[in-house]
């Protein structure tokens, strides 16, 4: 897996590259603002980039912008966020072109070595890797015409798991319960939120979007 790394602190790219190197990753590009990132993608066409929020010359979301366009631009490459802080409307922003092989992150996450691995593997695969804390928020701020109101609560905890990128197996462990159980709340939440089967969409993506943009 080729992997383009862009944050505005040496010391983290230096640590992540490292990371990435021990787990047979290939670092081919390691930059510190947004152009030097497009640019990169477009020299190395890396399997992920690894993108801060906030990187020069405003330090505001140059690198959140610089996502969103990798995201229409180049639509098979993987993206994960990094972010020093949980701010929802960037993960949902990133979000609305699809759910596909994007990740966000909490920065205090790459501590736990095995978990931000997994994130990258995830996302580089198509898979969805969400920070818990952004999946709390998104749960703490629920309203009573809230679209998702018809979900129990076991099936509002599948269906975070779901979005943080959690396989059905991984799900059935943390919840301490069996695979026919996940999948049987995974077929109500579907049936719930009135995700029909169709060839062209994928209903564990779009139970995602729903439950982000609920």
């Amino acid at each position: 897996m080729r992997v383009v790394i862009a944050d505005d602190s040496v010391l983290l790219r230096a640590g992540l590259a490292r990371l990435l190197a021990d787990a047979t990753y290939e670092v081919v590009a390691s930059v510190g603002d947004a152009p030097a990132l497009l640019a990169a993608v477009d020299q190395h066409h890396p399997d992920v980039a690894i993108v801060d929020v906030r990187m020069p010359p405003g330090y505001s979301d140059e690198g959140l912008r610089a996502a969103v366009q990798l995201r229409r631009t180049h639509r098979d490459l993987g993206v994960l966020v990094l972010s020093q802080y949980v701010e929802e409307p960037a993960a949902q922003e990133l979000l609305a072109l699809g759910a596909r092989g994007v990740g966000y992150l909490l920065k205090d996450r790459v501590a736990d070595v095995r978990e931000f691995i997994d994130a990258v593997t995830r996302v580089a695969h198509g898979g969805t890797a969400l920070d818990p804390e952004v999946i709390a928020q998104v749960m703490a701020r629920r309203r009573r015409d809230d679209p998702l109101g018809p979900l129990t609560p076991r099936e509002r905890e599948v269906l975070a798991l779901m979005a943080e990128g959690r396989s059905n197996t991984a799900i059935a462990e943390r919840l301490q319960i069996g695979d026919g159980a996940v999948e049987k709340h995974i077929s109500h939440i579907f049936s719930k939120l009135a995700l029909e089967p169709d060839d062209s969409d994928h209903r564990r993506v779009l139970a995602v979007l729903a439950f982000l943009k609920a």
